[in-house]
């Protein structure tokens, strides 16, 4: 049960939480990755992951580090989104690396020609009170990729190790 409930609930809720952040500040809070890291800890001990899969997560959440680091040295994504990616890799390690990626890749791909059409269009006088959508709407602005990485991870949950694992398959 509790395996399931870090699955089903938790992972899911924190990621919402770091979209929506994203999405209304262009920011992700440490204390949500911290939170993300905390939650697999004890997943793995609810979950009874082997020594060889909790090395296996960790190595693929450290090489996910590393490469969202890269991507925020190049300017591609925020600090934030660097440190989220992270965070989801190591929840999904290496055996769902490459589905997420590519997930979370399209998606972020989608989000961008939606809000870069978007921005071409005038914004509705009701919806240019929000802050956080006329920083969306800002041509100025990049693109909150926070919320791709969390559909990305959304997407491609029901289909993961740690899902099977938690459902106790």
């Amino acid at each position: 049960m509790p395996a399931e409930l870090l699955v089903l609930v938790v992972l899911p809720a924190l990621l919402a939480l770091a979209a929506g952040w994203d999405l209304g500040s262009y920011t992700i809070p440490n204390v949500l990755q911290g939170a993300l890291i905390a939650a697999f800890v004890v997943f793995v001990f609810v979950a009874g992951m082997t020594p060889g899969m909790v090395g296996d997560h960790l190595l693929a959440g450290f090489l996910g580090l590393i490469v969202g680091f890269i991507l925020f040295a190049l300017g591609y994504i925020g600090g934030g989104d660097a440190k989220l990616f992270a965070c989801v890799v190591l929840w999904l390690g290496f055996r769902d690396l490459v589905s997420y990626a590519l997930a979370a890749s399209l998606l972020g791909g989608a989000l961008t020609l939606v809000l870069l059409g978007l921005r071409r269009l005038p914004l509705p006088a009701a919806l240019a009170r929000q802050n956080w959508l006329l920083r969306l709407h800002d041509e100025r602005s990049g693109i909150p990729y926070g919320a791709a990485l969390a559909a990305g991870a959304f997407v491609i949950l029901p289909q993961t190790e740690i899902f099977r694992l938690a459902a106790g398959l």
